[in-house]
This record gives C-alpha cells, sequence and structure tokens, in this order.
C-alpha cells in the first residue's frame, strides 16, 4: 500500500501543529510545557488462557528486539541491567551484563542489537554476546541507524546526536526537545517522539535544528515504522492507535484500539500492525490499508505484554512479559 491509501486527518493535523509550535524551536527542557510521561497500565489478572505456546520465564522483560540476520531475539531484563538472549525460544538465554542500565534494545546492523544507556550505546554481538561501547555525552534513551549507516541517538535531556559507530565522532546535535525516548527512520527522514510532550518531531540533522511536530494524542510511548514510510504510535494514556507519514509530517489516521496500548510492531509478510493491550492482556494485528485501522486479528496474552516482536523464520509473533509470566510464542494461521 502506499500512501495514497492512507486518509489524511488534515484539520486534526493543522490544530495540533499549531498547538506544538513551540517543539519546532531550540528551546531548552525548563522551559517547555511537559506531563509525567505515559506508562503502561498495571495489567489485570490473565483471563483467558494465553494463546499460543508460553515458555516459562523467571524474569522480567521492559523491552524485546528480534536480529534478523540470526534470529536471535534479545529482551532486555533486571531493570536494564542485562540483556538475554535467545537463540532458540525453548531453550535456556545467554544472559549478558551491561555497564550500565539500558532504557531499551533495538536491532542494529550486521548481527548486532543495541542498547541505548548511560555514557553509551551498547552494541551487542548476538552470535557470541561480546560487548562494545560507543560513547555518548549523556544518557542516551534511543537508538537508530540511519541510512548512511550513522546512529541517531536520542538523549534523557532532549538531544539528538549523530554518531559515527566506529570512531565515536559525534556530526552534529539536535536540540531542543524534553526527552527523546524513540526514534522513527524512514528513508531519509527522521523525527522523534518525546513522551514528556507526547510529541513527534521531524530533525533536520543536517543543518541540526528541529522541524514541524506534531502532538501525539494524550500520552505516547512507542513506535515502529514500515517499508511504505507511515510511523506508528501507540497512545498509551488515550487508548489510540496514530499513524503518520513524515517530509512533511502528516497524521494521516487515528483510531481507538482498547485498554492502554503499548508495545507495537510490524508484521511485513501481513501487512499488519500489532498493539498490544496493557490494560486487557491482548494483542490485536490492525491491517492499515484501507485507510483507517481494521482488525484482522485478536489474541490473548501473557500477564502485562510490554513487548513484543515478530519471529523472522516463520513470522509467528513473540510477546513477553514485564511480570516474569513468560515469554508467549502465536504462530498466525492464514
Amino acid at each position: 500500500m502506499g500512501r495514497a491509501g492512507i486518509r489524511a486527518i488534515t484539520m486534526m493535523s493543522a490544530i495540533a501543529l499549531v498547538t506544538l509550535a513551540g517543539c519546532s524551536s531550540e528551546n531548552t527542557p525548563d522551559v517547555l510545557q511537559t506531563i509525567e510521561p505515559a506508562t503502561p497500565a498495571a495489567a489485570p489478572e490473565v483471563g483467558p488462557s494465553p494463546a499460543g505456546e508460553v515458555r516459562p520465564l523467571d524474569l522480567e522483560v521492559d523491552a524485546l528486539a528480534v536480529e534478523p540476520a540470526t534470529g536471535t531475539f534479545a529482551a532486555l531484563v533486571d531493570d536494564g541491567a542485562r540483556v538475554a538472549l535467545f537463540d532458540d525460544l525453548d531453550a535456556a538465554p545467554r544472559l549478558v551484563d551491561l555497564p550500565s542500565p539500558a532504557a531499551t534494545v533495538v536491532a542494529g546492523p550486521d548481527g548486532t542489537v543495541l542498547a541505548p544507556a548511560t555514557g553509551a550505546v551498547v552494541r551487542i554481538d548476538a552470535a557470541d554476546g561480546g560487548l562494545t561501547e560507543v560513547p555518548v555525552d549523556g544518557t542516551a534513551r534511543s537508538v537508530a541507524v540511519l541510512s548512511d549507516g550513522r546512529w541517531a541517538v536520542g538523549t534523557d535531556d532532549g538531544r539528538v546526536l549523530t554518531v559515527d559507530p566506529e570512531s565515536g565522532e559525534v556530526g552534529s546535535t539536535v536540540g531542543g526537545l524534553a526527552s527523546v525516548d524513540a526514534l522513527a527512520v524512514t528513508g531519509d527522514a527522521v523525527a522523534a517522539l518525546d513522551r514528556r510532550q507526547t510529541s513527534l518531531t521531524e530533525l533536520d540533522l543536517a543543518d541540526a535544528h528541529l522541524g514541524p511536530a506534531l502532538r501525539v494524542g494524550e500520552g505516547a510511548t512507542h513506535l515502529v515504522t514500515d517499508p511504505f514510510g507511515r510511523v506508528m504510535v501507540t497512545d498509551t494514556a488515550g487508548d489510540e492507535l496514530l499513524v503518520y507519514t513524515l517530509d512533511t509530517i502528516v497524521l494521516r489516521q487515528r483510531y481507538p484500539v482498547g485498554p492502554a496500548p503499548y508495545a507495537v510492531t510490524y508484521d511485513e509478510t501481513r501487512d499488519l500492525v500489532w498493539v498490544t493491550l496493557t490494560g486487557s492482556n491482548e494483542v490485536v494485528g490492525y491491517d492499515l490499508s484501507t485507510g483507517i485501522p481494521q482488525e484482522r486479528y485478536r489474541f490473548a496474552t501473557v500477564r502485562q505484554p510490554n513487548s513484543i516482536a515478530v519471529d523472522p523464520v516463520d513470522d509467528a509473533l513473540v510477546i513477553a512479559s514485564a511480570t516474569g509470566d513468560g515469554l508467549q510464542r502465536i504462530p498466525i494461521e492464514g
């Protein structure tokens, strides 16, 4: 599906752009209007039996990523202090101690997983668990690989640095946000999710300044991109899924999805976006191709489904519990 198939909500976008006009200037965080960042709902006790298979895991998982070349799953555990590497979800993981607690884990280039942490982005070799630290000035909260191989690194004080992962050299710095909690890269366009302003802001990394910004619901938490240039964001406080395109940023779709949506991932095989609902222990698959999200699947999950990924081997869903209730694997038929 191309951009023509996505319905524009132009009036809402225009209003939101005016509301967040201040986000496009080089303000400092102490003069920005911010909110308390949204968090996942405290999930209820599981009702229906979780779909698929659940592997017991005595670890509370805060984030989950899959390295596509090796199929290795990386789970951030122990309050960010360690990463558990799963070559096989049925086998015991390899535990890797991090030099400092990380905020999340994301897939990196060339068989690696990246963990933004205090003073560095930690590069983890998925094959052997070896660590390399790329120094960062500040506390890194997010990282994304740019089209030219450099990294964009977001910090807890609202800066985005472009970093050469080999030399550690910083090419540019864009300031003015309250925090940079996630980064979206679609082609050459880059945007930053700021949970404290619940905003999505385009970045001009070449000229080192903020671009246009839009409000993201009442309390945004996570985002994912797809090959069509869409940026899908969960509004955890507002119980919605919002879909944007960049260059220049436009809100294309907005849809109520249920109680406290949190983790989100894209399923390229089925062209679906999967959203976990922490308020009801569910995961829902949406088709965005008609211009408004259409529900295609809904499954019961393990308790507190705070993270999700798609297995590159067989396209099964993998969901991790943040309360130690295990790893769930859901094969999707049809």
